[in-house]
């Protein structure tokens, strides 16, 4: 029998935008798609309706050009 994916743990809104701002110095405030420094958005990898954590291994640094072409997929 399997098990249903547990549903990940959202964090608060104070860690969430820490987290967020620590992606942000990782990724040397650069877009990591095109390389843009403006407009920045941290995107999950593995999006959060996945079961995608709100982890630093599940988090890259996208301008919003290239966020929304990964969403139109």
């Amino acid at each position: 029998m399997t098990r249903p994916k547990a549903a990940p743990v959202r964090l608060d809104a104070l860690s969430y935008e820490n987290l967020r701002q620590q992606i942000l110095r990782r990724d040397g405030w650069r877009c990591q798609s095109c390389g843009a420094m403006s407009n920045l958005e941290v995107h999950h990898r593995e999006f959060r309706s996945h079961s995608g954590a709100d982890s630093e291994e599940n988090l890259i640094t996208l301008c919003t050009t290239c966020h929304a072409r990964v969403h139109r997929r």
